[in-house]
């Protein structure tokens, strides 16, 4: 572990593993707009609907650790061109939650294309407690924490 230091050389404190990196109004704007799809998420009564605003919401919670942490460096063929494939490369612990997310992307896109019956209920309400259970561990990376539920 690295031993942090008061402050990095422009008296701003140092981002250690101990530091969350400073939060950057994108990041803080995504995380609401993910709120906001989560809460959207919720109120949907037809699964199809329900299944796209949970997407969306776990996708900008992605977003926001990207744009807290910044783009993954790669060779120029390599780059990764989606959030589902950078977040492995910021924190290999996010492995398991870019699969689950990317795996749904498809449905999702295929439901805004405006295919119906496409999500049954249980694969709804599953995808919103992903997203759900996703936030929190955003949340948490970033060092910000919930007092109340997000979707009430």
């Amino acid at each position: 572990m690295t031993t942090p230091r008061a402050s990095s050389p422009g008296g701003l404190p140092e981002v250690t593993a101990d530091r969350p990196r400073p939060l950057t109004t994108a990041a803080l704007d995504l995380l609401e707009r993910c709120e906001t799809e989560l809460r959207a998420a919720a109120a949907a009564p037809e699964p199809d609907e329900r299944y796209v605003h949970a997407h969306l919401s776990a996708l900008r919670a992605g977003a926001a650790l990207v744009a807290v942490h910044g783009r993954p460096t790669a060779p120029r063929r390599s780059q990764p061109r989606s959030v589902w494939e950078m977040l492995p490369r910021l924190d290999p612990d996010l492995e398991v939650w870019s699969r689950r997310f990317a795996s749904t992307a498809p449905v999702r896109a295929r439901v805004e294309a405006g295919r119906t019956g496409v999500v049954d209920t249980a694969a709804a309400d599953a995808l919103l407690a992903d997203a759900v259970a996703f936030h929190r561990v955003v949340e948490a990376r970033l060092g910000l924490s919930r007092l109340h539920p997000l979707a009430s």
